[in-house]
């Protein structure tokens, strides 16, 4: 069998035919394209970027002095950062114990404390949260940190460990007006997590310094956190509680100070509630004392 010229008219027709009965029916190419070939990519011709002018690098401003503080005795301000909140730093707990220093009343106080920037919780909290009470009250009771509740108001335990405190009170003949109460932090940390060291450190001369300008004759530690940090020890609460320590204020002044459970902590562990009780009957009899002289 002789194979069939494919220029004859015949084998052209065959051909034709069948590709019409394949369902072609258009020629695109007179040779074969290969089309799983990848073609080169052109080049794109792009403009000549403009070239930016150097720019100028300036030298840290000194930070402004809030009202009543000499500027030339605020520190310079530390390297400029990418973030709005600042990071707790030396040179920030340094600032924080001039202001505090120079507060020479509590309203000062707290005008310098909402005028501090060297905290980074001041930048997530909603509210400075200074202080409830009478100021010239004989007990002071100062926890850890605003809560929730806390942030949004501005004020100290009015959430529901601040109602288990104002019963806690009620028990020995004490309310919100004989009281004093605040907090060893005065910004809510994000998410109620508990604060670093280092924010402890840079908010502890404020707090200081409100205890030494209300001059309580007894001092109440609710938890931990305002324990360890204002009587200097490292010692557990449950081991600190119900026994009488000093605080000593930066003028020399020793206060009577209880630690004792805080509301938060008895609100999940009510079995604890007597401890408490029996701490604030401690402090009953210390006022009872401390008046009969």
């Amino acid at each position: 069998m002789t194979a069939a010229s494919p220029n004859s008219p015949t084998d052209i027709a065959d051909i034709l035919a069948f590709y019409a009965s394949a369902g072609v029916d258009e020629a695109l190419e007179d040779a074969p394209v290969n089309r799983f070939a990848e073609a080169a990519p052109r080049p794109v011709e792009r403009a000549p970027a403009p070239v930016a002018p150097p720019r100028e690098e300036k030298a840290p401003e000194r930070p402004a002095a809030p009202p009543g503080l000499d500027a030339s005795k605020v520190p310079d301000a530390p390297p400029a950062r990418s973030s709005v909140a600042a990071v707790p730093d030396e040179a920030q707990a340094a600032l924080a114990r001039q202001l505090a220093a120079t507060a020479t009343t509590l309203d000062e106080l707290r005008q310098h404390m909402a005028a501090f920037d060297g905290c980074n919780l001041k930048a997530t909290a909603k509210n400075l949260v200074f202080a409830d009470g009478n100021p010239e009250a004989a007990v002071m009771l100062v926890g850890e940190a605003p809560g929730r509740d806390e942030d949004i108001e501005g004020l100290p335990f009015v959430g529901r460990s601040g109602r288990l405190l104002d019963r806690m009170l009620a028990a020995i003949g004490l309310d919100r007006t004989s009281v004093y109460i605040a907090n060893v932090i005065p910004w809510r940390p994000p998410g109620n997590r508990t604060p670093t060291p280092h924010e402890t450190e840079i908010c502890r001369p404020f707090i200081e310094r409100q205890i030494e300008l209300v001059n309580p004759k007894v001092l109440i530690n609710l938890g931990g956190p305002s324990a360890k940090t204002l009587l200097n020890t490292s010692e557990g609460i449950l081991r600190l509680r119900g026994n009488w320590r000093v605080h000593t204020t930066a003028s020399g002044i020793a206060i009577p100070a209880m630690p004792t459970l805080h509301p938060a902590y008895l609100l999940r562990t009510p079995a604890h509630k007597k401890l408490a009780w029996r701490d604030f009957l401690e402090v009953k009899a210390k006022l009872r004392a401390l008046s009969s002289r």
